[in-house]
């Protein structure tokens, strides 16, 4: 790969610190990216709304994709194309949930539910996402239009469990991912963030070869195979590293700004890797 023309990048685990904090370092690789006409954009797991505190610190200017490919929005977050779980997949998805005593979540535009605000992880997510959840009584009755499920549990080996499960019962009807160790999703079928990879490059009329993707975890490796040059974070599992053409450091140690710094601008100055 001779040419980087765009970089699109995961953001919880990869851009953000575990804290969630975007580090100057990385603002500033960013800025930095935009002077050597580079493009730069996101593709998260996270719902559209949870994109909205990175808007100006990274004066974004590219359409993103949220709920792991499931949607693009425009940089003012409007829909762009989203897709949604059919209703017989979302209500068994939460029933292998329940059967495993696995809290869920949903997300439907705007709003994310919860059955219990105090809930596995709702205030880490509270924290990640600056937006509190809508508190009801059953999920059962708000499965109609549901842009993607979460399995929420800090047992990885039961959500490894859930997985399994829950790919043998929505086969063909849901793709299933860990967009974190304690983070299970399920989005409508066919959707990955190779996909939104693929509409932004075609929205943006630019070839995936041209394209360096960078990201933490296994709901990233969709969008490694897609584009030119993959970089996998130090605190990937070696799985997933295995899967990239590079590593850097990990979140917590400004990786992302490392790469950008080592293996993306050397490119734009026609240096090389």
């Amino acid at each position: 790969m001779s040419r980087i023309s765009l970089v699109v990048s995961d953001v919880d685990g990869t851009l953000v610190t575990t804290e969630k904090i975007l580090t100057e370092r990385s603002r500033a690789a960013v800025s930095r990216l935009d002077a050597a006409g580079i493009g730069f954009t996101l593709v998260s797991s996270r719902p559209p709304f949870g994109l909205r505190m990175l808007l100006k610190p990274l004066a974004l200017r590219l359409p993103m994709g949220a709920y792991n490919g499931g949607a693009l929005v425009a940089p003012d977050l409007a829909i762009l194309e989203h897709r949604l779980l059919q209703p017989a997949a979302a209500r068994d998805a939460l029933a292998v949930f329940r059967a495993a005593a696995v809290a869920t979540w949903v997300f439907s535009g705007d709003g994310w539910l919860v059955e219990d605000a105090g809930g596995a992880d709702v205030e880490r997510e509270i924290r990640t996402v600056q937006v509190r959840p809508t508190v009801v009584e059953r999920l059962d009755g708000h499965l109609d239009a549901v842009a993607k499920m979460v399995g929420v549990s800090d047992d990885f080996a039961l959500l490894t469990e859930c997985a399994r499960l829950l790919g043998r019962t929505l086969a063909g009807r849901a793709s299933i991912a860990r967009s974190q160790p304690y983070y299970l999703d399920v989005t409508p079928a066919g959707t990955d963030k190779g996909l939104a990879v693929a509409e932004l490059a075609a929205r943006l009329g630019i070839a995936t070869a041209e394209i360096a993707t960078i990201g933490d975890m296994e709901n990233d490796v969709p969008m490694f195979g897609m584009t030119g040059f993959s970089i996998a974070m130090g605190n990937a599992t070696p799985d997933v590293k295995r899967l990239a053409d590079a590593a850097t450091l990990a979140n917590d140690e400004d990786g992302f700004a490392a790469a950008v710094e080592r293996f993306i601008l050397p490119r734009a100055r026609g240096m090389g890797c």
